[in-house]
């Protein structure tokens, strides 16, 4: 089943999975401004010329940003996908940092766990890409 929204269409599957990902991108943003601070802490690459708690902060508030765009603004869907999936880039280079100076945090604390939870970084993306309908599937 096909959704009309703008002049594209989207399934309600990824109508779905793009409400899912708002809410868990706004939720981790609240997470970054409150309990779970000093985990996010451990992503923060050692070489950022910012103060790492200044870095958390900031992308949680981009975070809630994003996650609240992502369910308010249907119609900016695609150009929302697009930033999420640029933004989730932006922070893969603190996800390599964790796994690179083996430091502990969300539980990762071995450098097997690190390494894996490196996979889930293109999911992420592609799940941005695909939800908001910012990579169309080609027919034909």
């Amino acid at each position: 089943m096909q959704i009309e929204i703008g002049a594209r269409r989207v399934s309600r599957a990824q109508t779905v999975a793009r409400w899912a990902l708002g809410a868990m991108l706004a939720a981790a943003g609240m997470s970054h401004l409150t309990f779970a601070r000093r985990e996010f802490q451990a992503q923060v690459p050692p070489w950022m010329p910012v103060d790492p708690d200044t870095v958390v902060l900031a992308s949680g508030v981009v975070e809630i940003a994003l996650g609240a765009s992502t369910l308010a603004l249907p119609r900016q869907r695609v150009r929302i996908g697009l930033v999420l999936a640029a933004f989730f880039v932006a922070v893969f280079p603190g996800n390599v940092s964790q796994y690179t100076h083996h430091v502990d945090g969300f539980g990762l604390d071995t450098d097997t766990k690190r390494f894996v939870r490196l996979l889930f970084q293109p999911v992420l993306v592609a799940w941005a890409l695909w939800s908001t309908g910012a990579v169309a599937r080609r027919k034909g």
